[in-house]
């Protein structure tokens, strides 16, 4: 299967490539830094990878490359974690995910030979923040930037079904790898014994092993019956004081020092709301599909990732 990926040197794209290497498919990276990719994904290593060089936002040759890929899974999107949350920083994150996403939907209406299935990130921002409604895949959505932002990403890929083109939209929550994300800003200060909750505590964590994300994405490409939106989260999703107590117990530390909201504010301004806030966030229709979690519970996730 020839598998095309745009955000593929990134936190989840990096590990989906090296999956599919694993599994023998030829994989086609869609990106602006060649070199780089070059880099992580070296020709020995990584023999059937082809590199093609696009800008996301424009229109160009790159789109041909499309035709004939067996499938697209789409990742590509500004960090909404790094920095704060500027006016330009804002419309960067809208963009580089919305018009991204249409310009790839624009390349799969008019390759000569079409994927089969566009596989499109979203993220559980979707639903907005509360700490006390639990949300599945049809629970409306919020009304604040980034549900506004998941609503505009995921209505770009929407029209990709005009084309003939089975679509799978996976809202991500907080996906739990060391070498990234939100889970490696938290590891060090608990190696310094300075671990404990963001903000009150009380705010959800919904999460997801990285493992488990590429598994679902390998999923929605190659299972047809697959269709529409799910939530890429694990089945049990726990509050900020959990997670800060099974963290100081897996990695043997204390976890009572809080962080405080300023804290976190100062350094992220409107960003903060994704880990002061939350949102319990439980994976329905995903479940229905008969995936099966590597990792479903908590402890059993940072055990692998942390020891």
């Amino acid at each position: 299967m020839k598998i095309a990926i745009t955000g593929a040197t990134g936190f989840i794209g990096s590990s989906l490539v090296a999956r599919l290497q694993k599994s023998g498919h030829q994989v086609m990276i869609l990106t602006r830094n060649t070199s780089y990719a070059r880099k992580i994904f070296p020709s020995q290593a990584f023999p059937n990878i082809e590199i093609v060089n696009y800008t996301p936002t424009i229109l160009g040759s790159w789109q041909n490359a499309i035709s004939g890929c067996d499938s697209v899974v789409n990742l590509a999107g500004e960090s909404i974690a790094e920095g704060r949350w500027t006016e330009e920083k804002k419309q960067k994150i809208l963009q580089s995910r919305q018009l991204t996403t249409q310009n790839l939907v624009t390349a799969i209406a008019n390759a000569e030979q079409k994927p089969s299935v566009l596989v499109n990130a979203s993220a559980i921002g979707y639903y907005g923040t509360s700490e006390t409604a639990t949300f599945t895949e049809n629970s409306p959505s919020g009304n604040d930037f980034l549900a506004e932002v998941c609503q505009a990403w995921e209505a770009a890929a929407q029209k990709v079904s005009d084309a003939g083109v089975r679509l799978v939209i996976l809202r991500l929550g907080v996906v739990l790898a060391a070498d990234g994300g939100a889970l490696a800003k938290m590891i060090t200060p608990f190696k310094m014994f300075a671990g404990g909750p963001i903000g009150s505590g009380n705010q959800w964590f919904s999460w997801i092993h990285r493992d488990d994300v590429v598994k679902l994405i390998i999923q929605a490409v190659t299972d047809s019956s697959m269709s529409g939106v799910y939530n890429a989260t694990a089945p049990n999703p726990v509050r900020m004081n959990e997670l800060s107590q099974t963290m100081g117990t897996v990695m043997n530390r204390p976890s009572w020092l809080p962080v405080p909201s300023f804290a976190i504010e100062a350094l992220l301004g409107d960003g903060a709301i994704v880990v002061l806030e939350g949102q319990q966030v439980v994976p329905k229709r995903t479940l229905t599909t008969g995936f099966k979690y590597q990792y479903p519970n908590l402890q059993g996730a940072l055990t692998e990732i942390l020891d």
